[in-house]
């Protein structure tokens, strides 16, 4: 029985490991393209928040979203990270047939996940005007940023929580209502954004609105899907609670520092482009919102490939699970090719739709152009680090992602901005990415290659 055709009609039947058998490529390309569909359309609703406040004609908002953005998505990383515990351990239960481990494990995920969030809420919402102050921003520019972050952040725990039954929903196999998620959020947000922005007249403020009430339809169907459907979290416990969160922990605390490694490096291109004026950030900003939508296939198959290699890792399927690495790096590829000539041929079409001009222009222009075709090395990085979640050497993913956070971006972007103001920030961030994602695909290899040998002992 197909899980995604389940229908809610009380406790769903034990259905056979997905991915251990049949077309690996099958496999990834469909988890990967319902997965792209769900994370495009999110990334279309906040891509379609900076174009409707652009719209606005002031610069300064545009570049309020942009430091609002650097700090929402530490947020959102931290979230992404307790998802990828629940995947990293829900999945090679079920790999192994062990259902009832998997439903236990899938509730204390959850119940984590909600805890960490609202303690997460509070720090960073108390935090947030020091914290654009060290960005950069200033003036008009940080008050609205501020403002921004002080409706928006309260929405993390839904956001989180939707992020890991999301993960929970992909460890089972059910890649369309994993997708359904992403895309409600996606409908609500851009159907609610031009009626709060311009209607009522609240500009930013009503951006934030929007997303927020987003996130609460995208957390009600993700819990739907989870508990009515697959019947895949058991009644949490405080027994199951202590004995679950410790491995939960073992998976998640690297898992999050792994995330949060790109926006603090982020964070550190913000700033440095911040000394280059309000038309630099406000251009960043549009880039930052023109990455996930370009490459959003590719953040998808960071979050497929580790459900694919946990249902065989747990069936000791290691030459499959091999295989099916390879392949993703393979994807990858061509994912980023095919992005590239999109932006090459939709530059102008950005630039008129963003009413972008001058200095802002040529950096956009520059990324389209010159520089998005090295997304291949972080995206190779993205789809390497999964693997290392899943197979419990989440540490390396760690490690990996850090050091291009520092020695992969720091003395690329001064060097940058040194020898060619905004536009060297640009290429130095993109350009220290190389020797990273090349790294962690060797050390992928050799750790499945370890594996497959000491399976044979």
């Amino acid at each position: 029985m197909d899980t995604a055709d389940l229908t809610v009609t009380g406790a769903a039947p034990a259905a056979p490991p997905r991915f251990v058998s049949g077309s690996l490529l099958r496999h990834i390309l469909i988890m990967t393209g319902t997965g792209a569909v769900g994370l495009v359309a999110i990334f279309i609703g906040d891509l379609a928040n900076i174009l409707f406040l652009s719209w606005l004609g002031d610069e300064a908002i545009v570049a309020a979203v942009g430091y609002g953005s650097s700090i929402l998505f530490f947020t959102t990383s931290i979230g992404i990270g307790l998802s990828i515990a629940a995947t990293s351990l829900v999945s090679p239960a079920i790999g192994a047939g062990h259902r009832p481990r998997a439903r236990q494990m899938a509730a204390s995920a959850l119940m984590l996940t909600l805890a960490a969030s609202i303690v997460l809420t509070v720090v960073v919402w108390v935090a947030v005007s020091p914290l654009l102050s060290l960005l950069g921003a200033e003036g008009r520019t940080h008050d609205l940023a501020r403002d921004y972050l002080w409706i928006l952040v309260p929405f993390l725990p839904p956001l989180a929580l939707a992020m890991t039954a999301t993960g929970i929903l992909r460890s089972v196999g059910d890649a369309r209502r994993a997708m359904h998620i992403t895309l409600i959020g996606a409908i609500v947000n851009i159907a609610l954004d031009p009626f709060f922005i311009f209607a009522l007249g609240l500009g930013i403020h009503g951006a934030a609105i929007a997303s927020g009430l987003a996130r609460i339809a995208m957390v009600a169907y993700a819990l739907f899907a989870v508990v009515r459907v697959h019947d895949m979290a058991a009644r949490p416990t405080v027994s199951a609670l202590q004995a679950d969160w410790p491995p939960l922990l073992a998976v998640a605390v690297p898992a999050v520092l792994t995330n949060i490694a790109t926006p603090v490096g982020n964070a550190y291109v913000t700033a440095a482009i911040a000394a280059h004026g309000d038309s630099a950030v406000a251009a960043w900003a549009i880039i930052g919102r023109i990455i996930p939508v370009a490459f959003g296939a590719i953040y998808a198959l960071s979050g497929s490939i580790g459900p694919i290699i946990g249902q065989n890792y747990g069936a000791g399927e290691n030459d499959r699970m091999r295989r099916a690495f390879t392949l993703s790096l393979a994807v990858n590829a061509a994912f980023t090719f095919a992005a590239w000539i999109a932006l090459m041929l939709g530059t102008g079409l950005i630039l008129e739709f963003f009413k972008q001009s001058g200095s802002s222009a040529e950096l956009i222009r520059l990324f389209n152009i010159m520089l998005s075709p090295l997304f291949v090395f972080l995206g190779a990085l993205f789809v390497a680090n999964a693997a290392f979640n899943t197979l419990g050497r989440a540490q390396l993913s760690t490690w990996l992602n850090w050091g291009r956070a520092t020695v992969g971006t720091i003395p690329f972007v001064e060097f940058g901005s040194r020898q060619a103001g905004a536009e060297g920030v640009l290429a130095g961030n993109m350009i220290g990415g190389i020797a990273f994602g090349a790294l962690a695909v060797w050390l992928c290899y050799r750790l499945m290659d370890r594996l497959r040998i000491d399976a044979m002992k």
